[in-house]
């Protein structure tokens, strides 16, 4: 016997490493010390920082790679897995520093992990930090063949008297939506529940652009990076942000605002996408369930006074994301579901599947 018969192939490890290296390399920030194939990851903080406070964050990309597995779509995921990391740490106003992944495998395909490093490559280079190592696991016995799982890690930076923390907002700040990009990955649990039942699925394109059904759900997470970057850049007020999630609007949206306020939308401030409404006729999910699962369209949120509105908007729509006035922050404890406006009774609760 040895290692290979026993389901790991070291010198197919080996291959792997020396594929993913010029994609490593490419994210490289002028901090970084030393290259790949350390025992662990040099980072210098950048220069002239006062008094600098790290922001770290990981997260998955859940049951999303199961369809993705299943379509071939590896270099999405990748995207993904950097994207539900970054879209976190920067809602503090932090800048991405430095970015891990670990990879789990039953065995180890080259050419689908390569694919799916060079996605998660290609976000942190959107994202603009480095991609300053990582883990890949072959597993036999434990994952089927050709199935693998992943886990991102991100560190961002920022100046402790810059951090936005949510503790400026006030009474009558604006609530300016960023447009989704899809479902992200979160949801993806009812959403392949929906897929198994339904007989149009396969066949099914969606409108505008009668775009299959299969693309508009695997499409990547948007990142939103370089919005925050820019409003920083732009010196605009912002006072809280928030990344929408698993949950929903209802369960983040709330997370960055201080005690003693609460957020009131207005869902008819945007078009509901056409990916949402086909999952909730398809599968009959009540609309809470929606709310509560979905982020039905906004992906991130920016809070700021007022006279920055019209600012705001603008700078969201120069650098080309769909970007609208969702609603507003008022004085008073949050109701049931965590604000206001909501087009069903949120005492009653729904039902939360983010997997």
């Amino acid at each position: 016997m040895d290692y290979r018969t026993a389901g790991v192939d070291v010198v197919a490890g080996r291959a792997f490493v020396q594929r993913i290296r010029s994609s490593v390399e490419a994210t490289r920030r002028p901090e970084v010390v030393g290259g790949l194939g350390g025992f662990g990851g040099l980072f210098r903080l950048p220069g002239g920082m006062r008094r600098p406070l790290l922001v770290a964050g990981t997260d998955g990309v859940g049951t999303k790679l199961e369809l993705a597995q299943a379509h071939g779509r590896h270099h999405d995921v990748g995207i993904d897995l950097v994207a539900m990391c970054v879209n976190d740490v920067i809602t503090s106003g932090a800048e991405p520093l430095f970015f891990l992944d670990y990879i789990a495998t039953g065995k180890l395909s080259t050419e689908a992990m390569a694919t799916v490093v060079e996605g998660i490559a290609e976000g942190c280079r959107r994202s603009g930090c480095a991609l300053l190592g990582g883990e890949t696991a072959e597993m036999p016995g434990f994952y089927e063949p050709g199935r693998y799982d992943l886990a991102g890690f991100c560190v961002a930076v920022v100046e402790e008297d810059e951090l936005i923390d949510g503790s400026a907002i006030r009474d009558g700040d604006r609530i300016v939506a960023v447009a989704s990009s899809g479902v992200h990955s979160n949801g993806f649990s009812l959403v392949r529940r929906i897929l198994a039942s339904s007989p149009t699925a396969a066949a099914a394109r969606l409108e505008p652009e009668l775009t299959p059904l299969i693309d508009r759900l695997l499409t990547p997470t948007a990142l939103y990076g370089s919005l925050v970057r820019a409003l920083r850049q732009a010196a605009l007020p912002v006072r809280g942000m928030a990344h929408i999630t698993g949950g929903g609007l209802p369960e983040n949206l709330p997370r960055c605002l201080p005690p003693g306020l609460h957020a009131l939308i207005d869902p008819g401030s945007w078009e509901r996408p056409a990916l949402f409404r086909w999952l909730q006729q398809e599968g009959g999910v009540p609309e809470p369930d929606m709310w509560n699962t979905f982020n039905l369209g906004v992906g991130f949120c920016v809070v700021v006074p007022e006279e920055a509105e019209a600012a705001v908007l603008a700078l969201c729509r120069d650098l080309g994301h769909q970007a609208w006035r969702l609603g507003s922050v008022l004085a008073g404890e949050a109701p049931a579901a965590g604000l206001a406006g909501l087009p069903y009774d949120a005492s009653g609760g729904g039902g939360n599947d983010t997997a």
